[in-house]
Parts: structure tokens; C-alpha cells; sequence
């Protein structure tokens, strides 16, 4: 089944790619035909207001990490719960490092390997990444934030991600072959998708120009914050990771129910708090666009979590505090593509949208196809933000501040595009990735650690004492 499965998707990536490479190659239409400007637009100045916002956004999508180890750690059994918060905090502090090395330069360096990623070496160390100028991308849209607070920033954004696949194996992998697997995933997966959506013009792959939702022109697909580069590379890594590892003991029949929900709630919270500075920060300042994406992820996520319970209630007679929050966060993985680009009406759409198919996936998809993807990583932010990211084609509105034209069939093929790619590419990366470390030094912990909880058996620690 899950060599079927795999193979499937591959086989299906890799026939959907060819056919958009085919189509790309043709003259390209509405928004991808627009030309350059013909001056640039003066240099950018520091502006205090958008630095406050920007280095407190920053701070809020830091914050979402330890939200998430809450909230994946109330799901969890108890035996595994500090395993949970090891794995988040590690994911913080290991990608910290990597990221002020070669991180940060392989995402937003100078093209190398023919656009695949950026130079490792040009901002080694934060060479070049000055506190006191402006940062000014490759596009002519002037940043009035710094080149250390767009760093910092995007690094959050390079923290969470990796973390967000830990639910897919949670309560089986290795801490060991963890450490090495984010590691290796944030510089090989993460980062070359990050330089393609979000560094600028760019002729990798399949002709697809900039995916940059920041271009004064629009050449690419629409991507505000992250819906293909976060939600849709992890949540298809997640996918693998649980296909690769394999279901737990016992799956389904024998698995502990969520042991704190209180837990859960908590990090969900925190979540829906960090996301006004994952959203509304990638403005990148305190603008009208900011405003806008702000106002957006809070109609999405409350739309998506009270339709999620309406389903539930009359699906099962009884909505659920599970069913809630998860709701909450499919309509915040739904909306960050589309935050700054679309408006309240907008919002409700792919606030309900993420709801309706992450549930199908959820409580149909997953138990047909019998894939244990332990927290529903890709049930909720892998299809969400494909929902997200294809929902923006027709909903993006023209204007909030960018000279675009709006969403359409053109701009809907551009964001299917991007979908495959990071499809194709996270899928395949991420499967090479997992049977090298499970060659290696092995990915799945031992009969007896899963049996024991990988809180004693890890990190020889418990959560909980009985008195």
C-alpha cells in the first residue's frame, strides 16, 4: 500500500509537470505578459514604524513554534509529549544556527546551479546583511525595513517549517535521525524552494518566472506568506515521512487518544496569535496591505473552525474541541497565500474551502488509504495550502498597493504550476532524504522505546510523576 501510494504520487507529479512545462513554453498571457517598468523606483529608507512591526512580526512567528509543540504535544500520548517539545525547540535552535551560516545565503543569494538556489557563501555569517540599510530586493518595490530585520524575519518562517512535518511521525522517529532529517531538509528542501517563491525573476523551473508576491510586476504565482513554501512543502514531506517510517503500534485500532486537549488548545491559540505576524507582517511594513492580510486571517480562521463544527455537529450530533481548533488552523494554512490579495469575501470562501477538503482528507481520505500521518500534517496543511494557493488564482484582487491585474485562468495555471513543482520537488527530496538517514543511522526507534515513550527512552525524562 505504501509503495502503491508513493509510486501514485510520483507518477502523477511527474505527468502533471510535463504537461505545465509543455504549456509554459508557449506565450504566456494576463499577468505574466505585463513588462518591466521602465525606471526604478528611488532607493528605500529605514522607517521606524515599519521596523517596530516587522521585528514584533518576527517575534509572533517565533512565538508559533513553541505554539505548535503545545499543541502537537496535547495530541500525542503522555509517554511522548516532552519528545514533542525537544523536537520543537531543537528545530529553534538548530536552524537558528544554520540559517545565519548558509541558510539565509542559499535562500536570498545570487542565483547558482541555474537558479536553484542562492550562492551558499555570499552572506556567510551575515556577511553583507547590514542593520543600518534598506533592503532592497531584486524587484523595484521599495523596503523600508532593514537587511537584518527581513533576515530575521524570514528565519522564523525557516524555524517553523521543519517543525510543522513532526506530527506526521510523531511518537517513532529517532531523536537522532530527527536532528539530522530537519537539518538536512531546511538546507536541501526548504531553502531552494524559498529562493524560487520569494527571491525574485527567476528561470527555475519550468519557465515559471517569480512566484514573488512582493514584484511590482507580476511575472509569477501568488504567494503572500508561505502557502506553497511552508504549508505545501511540509505538509507533502509529511505525507512521505509517515509513508517511509510506517503507521505506529497498534495503528489505528491501539492508538492513545490525545492525553491533554488543554494542551492542544493552548497551542492553538498561540498559533492563531502568531499568524497576524506570519500573515500581516508579510507586508513588509505597517501598510494598508498589512492591514488587509490581518483582517483576512481572522475571517478565515474563524470560518473555518466554525464550519468545522457545524460538520461535526451534524455529522456526529456533537461539535468537538479537537474538531475546532483544527478547524481554525486549516483556515489559517488556507488564507496565508492569499491574505494580502484578496478581501473579506475572499476570505470566507477559502475559509470554508480549507474546512471542506481538509475534513474530507481527515476523516474519509486517511482511514481508506490506511497512512498513519500521526497529527494530520498533510491533511490539514498540505491540502489546505494546495486549496490556498489554487483558491488565490480566482480570488486575488487587483490593486493593495501592486500594479496587478487580479486573479483569473492565467493567473490559476501559474499557481498550478508552483503547486506541482513543489509537489514533485519536496516529495521526491524528502524520500531520498529519509532512506539515507534510515541507512545511515536509522530512522524508527526500537520496539521497545515506542513501547516505553520516547520521553524516557530519548531523553530520559518524564512529563509526569505519580504521586
Amino acid at each position: 500500500m505504501i509503495r502503491g501510494l508513493l509510486v501514485f504520487i510520483l507518477f502523477f507529479g511527474s505527468m502533471a509537470s510535463l504537461a505545465l512545462a509543455q504549456e509554459s513554453a508557449e506565450p504566456q498571457s494576463g499577468l505574466a505578459a505585463v513588462s518591466a517598468p521602465a525606471t526604478a523606483s528611488p532607493p528605500a529608507v529605514l522607517d521606524k514604524g515599519d521596523q517596530a512591526w516587522m521585528l514584533a512580526s518576527a517575534a509572533f512567528v517565533l512565538l508559533m513554534t513553541p505554539g505548535l509543540a503545545f499543541f502537537y504535544g496535547g495530541l500525542v500520548g503522555r509517554k511522548n509529549v516532552l519528545s514533542i517539545l525537544m523536537q520543537c525547540f531543537m528545530s529553534m535552535a538548530l536552524i537558528t544556527v544554520l540559517w545565519v551560516t548558509v541558510g539565509y545565503s542559499l535562500f536570498f543569494g545570487n542565483d547558482i546551479l541555474g537558479g536553484f538556489c542562492g550562492d551558499p557563501m555570499q552572506h556567510f555569517l551575515l556577511a553583507g546583511v547590514a542593520t543600518d540599510q534598506a533592503f532592497q530586493p531584486v524587484t523595484d518595490v521599495p523596503i523600508t525595513i532593514s537587511q537584518q530585520t527581513f533576515m530575521i524575519f524570514q528565519m522564523m518562517f525557516a524555524i517553523i517549517t521543519p517543525a510543522l512535518i513532526i506530527g506526521a511521525f510523531a511518537e517513532r522517529m529517532k531523536f537522532l535521525a530527527f536532528t539530522l532529517f530537519i537539518g538536512l531538509w531546511s538546507l536541501l528542501v526548504y531553502c531552494p524552494v524559498a529562493h524560487w517563491v520569494w527571491f525574485g525573476p527567476s528561470n527555475f523551473p519550468f519557465n515559471l518566472g517569480s512566484f514573488n508576491a512582493k514584484d511590482a510586476v507580476p511575472e509569477g504565482a501568488l504567494d503572500f506568506a508561505g502557502g506553497t513554501v511552508v504549508h505545501i512543502n511540509a505538509g507533502i514531506a509529511a505525507l512521505v515521512a509517515c509513508l517511509v517510517i510506517g503507521p505506529r503500534r497498534g495503528y489505528p485500532k491501539q492508538i492513545n487518544p490525545p492525553h491533554n486537549l488543554p494542551f492542544a488548545v493552548l497551542g492553538a491559540g498561540l498559533l492563531w496569535f502568531g499568524w497576524f505576524g506570519f500573515n500581516g507582517g508579510s507586508a513588509f511594513g505597517a501598510t494598508p496591505q498589512a492591514v488587509q492580510a490581518f483582517v483576512t486571517t481572522q475571517v478565515a480562521a474563524a470560518t473555518a473552525g466554525l464550519l468545522w463544527s457545524i460538520i461535526e455537529m451534524i455529522r456526529n450530533g456533537k461539535p468537538t474541541v479537537l474538531g475546532i481548533i483544527t478547524g481554525v488552523v486549516a483556515g489559517l494554512v488556507g488564507i496565508t497565500p492569499a491574505a494580502g490579495f484578496v478581501d473579506v469575501k475572499g476570505a470566507l470562501i477559502i475559509g470554508a474551502g480549507a474546512t471542506i477538503v481538509s475534513y474530507i482528507f481527515v476523516a474519509y481520505v486517511k482511514p481508506a488509504l490506511k497512512y498513519d500521518d500521526s497529527l494530520d500534517v498533510f491533511g490539514v496543511h498540505g491540502i489546505a495550502g494546495i486549496f490556498g494557493a489554487l483558491a488565490t488564482g480566482f480570488l486575488a484582487l487587483p490593486g493593495f498597493g501592486f500594479e496587478r491585474l487580479g486573479g483569473g485562468m492565467p493567473q490559476f495555471m501559474l499557481q498550478l504550476k508552483a503547486v506541482v513543482t513543489t509537489i514533485i520537488y519536496s516529495g521526491v527530496a524528502t524520500f531520498i532524504l529519509l532512506k539515507l538517514i534510515d541507512l545511515t543511522v536509522g530512522l524508527r526507534c526500537t520496539e521497545d522505546s515506542e513501547k516505553m515513550g520516547l520521553d524516557l527512552s530519548d531523553h530520559a525524562e518524564t512529563a509526569y510523576t505519580v504521586s
